[in-house]
């Protein structure tokens, strides 16, 4: 049976990876095709568990996405910037103060990266479901394949992993499932993101950050690998590691959402993006992500009923009286990056900004 004819789409020809000896960091590779037996997926908690609390971040492979559908993805997830006039781009602008939901698209120096520059990179937020808002002409022949590729990220690959997540805190296997079905406005959505070259200028000025050290707002985060390094997170020794690139994988970090639900047990850990190596400067990054947080309406306060939780301490970043909801969270974190003013922390090279009555840092 042959198949439906999908729309053409110009190619976007990534960078080769780089020849540079870069110091990586160690992170564990999660083989979902384990996932169909009870025992598969205890080892796979085990090792999420581990994972989680050495670095925060982890590779996910054999998801069931070919490498072919990867690759079309990420050709048509450049057509919002190159197939799209800046004077289109601009109808589809603006962040709703209530959800905290761009609309669309965040264009170039929207944000304050350091000492007056202003950023050079623009993404575009498509909603799991695609119908809820308005796209550029050019995008919309896509949208189908948008819509399933979302249904995809949020039930091949991200429910496996808050199983796995349950699992590891010995809690029911649906219990992180079940505050991520995700119907509201800007829930979950994938977004496609797009770095551009800097000036020598701007990189000397900010030291070759292009986004500062941070922590996700939402629950889980999946970045789907590409080539050009830039990605780096913050190690426990307090040094910065990259992370390597691996064909056809996914990697998979905890956001603020998660550290808040595990009372501190699963941080968010702190990443940011840099000025790539020498041999890749030349070439645009781009990015395929699926952001996640949990429903609106869930208060982030910790699964006391964890045992893992009650035998490691648990240690919530406030009280549960006064826990944000996960609307709450991501709609002040929104509304505040890139145009709060930012103070200098006690720590060097951090500053900080207070969200919802909690200091929130930020990594030079």
């Amino acid at each position: 049976m042959v198949g439906p004819t999908l729309p053409p789409v110009p190619h976007y020809t990534a960078a080769p990876p780089t020849k540079a000896n870069l110091d990586y960091a160690d992170l564990s590779i999660i083989d979902l095709s384990k996932m169909d037996s009870a025992d598969g997926r205890a080892v796979l908690a085990s090792q999420v568990r581990d994972a989680m609390l050495t670095h925060g971040f982890f590779y996910v492979v054999n998801h069931g996405y070919s490498q072919s559908q990867g690759n079309r993805m990420f050709d048509i997830a450049d057509v919002p910037f190159s197939g799209v006039s800046d004077e289109e781009k601009q109808l589809y602008t603006g962040v709703d103060e209530e959800t905290g939901w761009y609309h669309a698209y965040k264009l170039r120096q929207s944000w304050h990266i350091d000492a007056g520059v202003r950023d050079q990179s623009e993404f575009i937020n498509i909603n799991r479901d695609p119908s809820s808002q308005g796209h550029p002409e050019a995008l919309q022949p896509f949208l189908p394949e948008l819509k399933e590729f979302a249904h995809f990220n949020h039930y091949n690959v991200l429910f496996p992993i808050l199983r796995l997540l349950a699992l590891s805190l010995e809690l029911p296997e649906d219990a992180f499932v079940n505050i991520h079905r995700c119907n509201g406005l800007g829930e979950a959505f994938v977004r496609f993101f797009k770095y551009y070259p800097r000036s020598v200028a701007d990189e000397e000025k900010t030291k070759n950050v292009w986004l500062k050290g941070h922590t996700d707002s939402g629950t889980i985060t999946i970045l789907w690998s590409q080539p050009v390094a830039a990605l780096q997170i913050l190690g426990k020794d307090g040094k910065w590691y990259w992370v390597k690139h691996i064909e056809n994988a996914l990697v998979v970090n905890a956001g603020d959402g998660m550290d808040f639900l595990t009372g501190g047990y699963y941080k968010g850990t702190i990443h940011r993006v840099i000025q790539p190596p020498p041999d890749q400067r030349q070439f645009t990054r781009l990015g395929v992500f699926y952001f996640v947080m949990a429903d609106g309406d869930v208060k982030l306060v910790p699964f006391h009923e964890s045992p893992v939780l009650q035998r490691a301490g648990i240690h919530p970043r406030c009280d549960d009286s006064t826990a944000p909801t996960m609307l709450e969270w991501r709609r002040d974190r929104a509304n505040a990056y890139g145009r709060s003013k930012l103070k200098p922390s006690k720590e060097n090279g951090v500053e900080e900004e207070i969200v919802h009555g909690l200091v929130v840092k930020h990594y030079k």
